[in-house]
This record gives structure tokens, C-alpha cells and sequence, in this order.
């Protein structure tokens, strides 16, 4: 089940205000102690800082509507710093700290599995946020992800046109231990097979930029330059470094990504790469926000952001809230990051992309 940006929005909205019609003078939390609103604690743990959105976006975005919902809420962060042993540690560090709730987003959904026990056995709550860990969780808040990935895999199709039987595509499919890196996958392999011909396709580990730069110069020696006719990257974050290549190599062809990175802006204002995919990151942070101080001061979680249930590696069935994700291509920018806040005009528009904007009337 997926949901519109408005949509969305109004989701986290409603739940905000449930959460203000109930009265706050006391609640039962995990454990079994009573609590007021400013005892509540909410560890919030993030897989990597590599990638811009986590720091920029995600994290000050739950931050500030924890603090929106629970004024004096502490708020305890980790950045795992893509390592599943750090978080695992930091999930140890939070449980010992006295978290209530955890807002996870797993560097490995598998792994993370005993950690997410050892919470539900303390007594502490999980929610899930961006990617679905394993194990018993409580609450998940994420995009369609296998639409995404059609989407991703539409765009492509659209951009090659007439070329794309013509030669051969290269797949850049993410991280083997990122849950979503599968359904982006499925999604864009449900467009793409029967329609184009797959030339080289690699899982990258940890969503590594360099990685994919690597695997794109492989690429084009072992299919030759003249061969490829597009490249499906699963993130902004892998299309930076596959772009890279490409440019060392000489060759422009349709270019997909993920994030609605700066940088990926800009390179759809040049050229260098077709499209991205927004998925906007406030509805999704108070979201999930809203989820964890409920669960915090011990109140359900409203049904209006569980709408749905969607099934954990693990085969936990783990209510949920999907929503939908954005194309952006060099048409739509104003009226998408732009509009939505993620960025200003000037700061996509720096002097070295004036006459891009210019032509793309963003200036």
C-alpha cells in the first residue's frame, strides 16, 4: 500500500494530533515504570554519514519532531558509520542507557536480528525506519521500495528509447545486506527484463561510491564503450562514482539514481545523469517520530500510520506505513526538491551550474 506525498504529510499530521488529544500527566512504558511526557528517552541509530541525507535531513528532522511531540524528550544518537558491529554496540549502549524506544535503521538487516531480541526482551521498542530489520519490530515507516525500483527501471526505458535494444545496460544494484537494495532490484528488473539486454550487473557492498566506480570501469572494459547504451544505479550515492567513469571513458548515457542528492541535481541539470528519485524525508522522519514517542509514553500507535503490514526477512509481520516515492528529472526540479524544501534554488544553482539552471528555468 503506498501513500502520496500529501498523503503523507497529513499521516503525520493526524498522528500529532492524536498524540496532543491524549492526556500526558502519566503513562505506562516498557518495563512496567510510570513515565510523564519528559521521561521519555528514544535512542535514534543511522547506519552511515557517507551518504548526505542521514545527517542533513533524517536525523534533525526526528529530532525536531520528538522535541515537537515531547519537549523534554532525550534524545540519544548513534551513527554506525556503516558498520553492523558498531551498531550492534550502540544498540548494547542503548538498552544500558535506559532508551524506551528505538528509532533503527539497520546497516544490516540480518545481523542487526539479535540486537532488535535483545530490545523486545528488555522491554524496549523498535521501530524500523527506512529499512525493515529482522526480528521482532514493533513498527516500520519506509517508501514503496519496489516501486522505486519500477520507476527507476521505467525512466531508463523512457530515456533509451528507440537505442535500448541496441546494446547492453549495466546494472548497479546496492548493498547485498540492505533489505530495500532487493526490492529495488525486483522493482526495476519487472521493467527492464525482456526489454533490454543486461551486459554486466553487480551488487555494490555498503553503497560504496568508489565501488561502483570500480565495477563501471570493469564495465565498459569488458563490454566495450560503444556497447552500452544505459546504466541503472539504485542510489545517487553509486551513480556519482559510476558517473565518474563514464565521463573518464567518454561516454553520456542515461544514468538513473536515488535520494535526490545535491549532486545528483546538478548532474540532471548537465546531463551526466537522467533522473533521481525523491523520497521525501520529512513525512517519513515524523513518521516515524510520532511512532516512537507513542510507544514511549506507552500508547498505541495510531492505525492511521500503520495502514498496512508488510513481512520481515525474519517473516515478522510488522505494521507499517509505505509511502510514495518522486521522479525527478530536469523538468520537474522546481516542482519537486525545490518546492519540497529539500533544496534552494541557489544552492543547486552555484556559478558552475548558472546556465544549466538558466535553461532549465530555475533562474
Amino acid at each position: 500500500m503506498t501513500r502520496t506525498l500529501r498523503g503523507a504529510i497529513a499521516l503525520a499530521g493526524a498522528a500529532a494530533l492524536s498524540l496532543g488529544a491524549v492526556a500526558t500527566t502519566g503513562a505506562a512504558v516498557p518495563g512496567g515504570n510510570s513515565a510523564a511526557q519528559d521521561e521519555v528517552k528514544i535512542g535514534l541509530l543511522l547506519p552511515e554519514s557517507k551518504t548526505t541525507r542521514y545527517e542533513k535531513f533524517d536525523r534533525p528532522y526526528i529530532e525536531d519532531k520528538i522535541k515537537e511531540l515531547a519537549p523534554d524528550a532525550q534524545i540519544d544518537y548513534y551513527n554506525a558509520a556503516e558498520s553492523a558491529t558498531t551498531q550492534q554496540q550502540q544498540v548494547n549502549t542503548a538498552l544500558a542507557k535506559g532508551d524506551q524506544v528505538l528509532i533503527l535503521d539497520a546497516v544490516d538487516a540480518k545481523s542487526i536480528q539479535s540486537s532488535v531480541q535483545k530490545a523486545r526482551d528488555a522491554g524496549v521498542k523498535v521501530v524500523a525506519y527506512d529499512r525493515l530489520a529482522q526480528g521482532p519490530v514493533d513498527a516500520y515507516v519506509s517508501y514503496d521500495n519496489h516501486k522505486v525500483g519500477e520507476l527507476q527501471g521505467k525512466a531508463l526505458l523512457d530515456a533509451l528509447g528507440d537505442k535500448a535494444e541496441s546494446g547492453e545496460i549495466v546494472m548497479h544494484n546496492g548493498s547485498p545486506t540492505d533489505p530495500n537494495a532487493a526490492e529495488f532490484k525486483a522493482g526495476a528488473h519487472s521493467v527492464l527484463d525482456g526489454k533490454v539486454k543486461i551486459g554486466k550487473e553487480y551488487d555494490t557492498p555498503n553503497w560504496d561510491p568508489n565501488n561502483a566506480n570500480q565495477q563501471m570501469s570493469g564495465a565498459i572494459s569488458a563490454l566495450g564503450k560503444n556497447n552500452i547504451v544505459g546504466v541503472y544505479s539504485a542510489n545517487d550515492g553509486l551513480a556519482a562514482g559510476i558517473a565518474t567513469a563514464l565521463k573518464a571513458s567518454g561516454i553520456n548515457v542515461p544514468l538513473t539514481g536515488q535520494d535526490a542528492q545535491l549532486d545528483a541535481i546538478q548532474r540532471i541539470l548537465l546531463g551526466t545523469q537522467t533522473i533521481t528519485i525523491e523520497k521525501p524525508y520529512k513525512p517519513e522522519a515524523d513518521v516515524a517520530a510520532t511512532m516512537a514517542v507513542n510507544l514511549a509514553e506507552g500508547k498505541e500507535i495510531p492505525a492511521s500510520l500503520t495502514p498496512t503490514t508488510v513481512t520481515s526477512g525474519s517473516g515478522e509481520k510488522v505494521p507499517s506505513t509505505l509511502l510514495t516515492p518522486v521522479v525527478v528529472n530536469k523538468d520537474n526540479i522546481k516542482d519537486t526538491v525545490v518546492k519540497d524544501g529539500l533544496y534552494t534554488v541557489k544552492e543547486i544553482c552555484t556559478p558552475a551550474y548558472a546556465d544549466a539552471c538558466k535553461e532549465a528555468g530555475l533562474q
